[in-house]
């Protein structure tokens, strides 16, 4: 009798256990990062003006 009333318990606390059932995941969307490019020859700007620099420079 001891065991079919703790069998009795053990499947109520079973079944309230997964009583929610199941659910869908939530996932986060993902950030979108753009890169912006200010012009095409961004880079060359700073080494020629380091140029013409020296060349002013050296001119005189």
């Amino acid at each position: 009798m001891k065991k079919l009333a703790l069998a009795a318990a053990l499947s109520i606390a079973a079944t309230s256990a997964f009583a929610g059932g199941m659910t869908e995941p939530v996932m986060e969307p993902a950030p979108v990062v753009e890169e912006s490019s200010s012009s095409s020859a961004g880079g060359i700007v700073v080494p020629l003006l380091v140029l013409l620099l020296v060349a002013a420079a050296a001119s005189n």
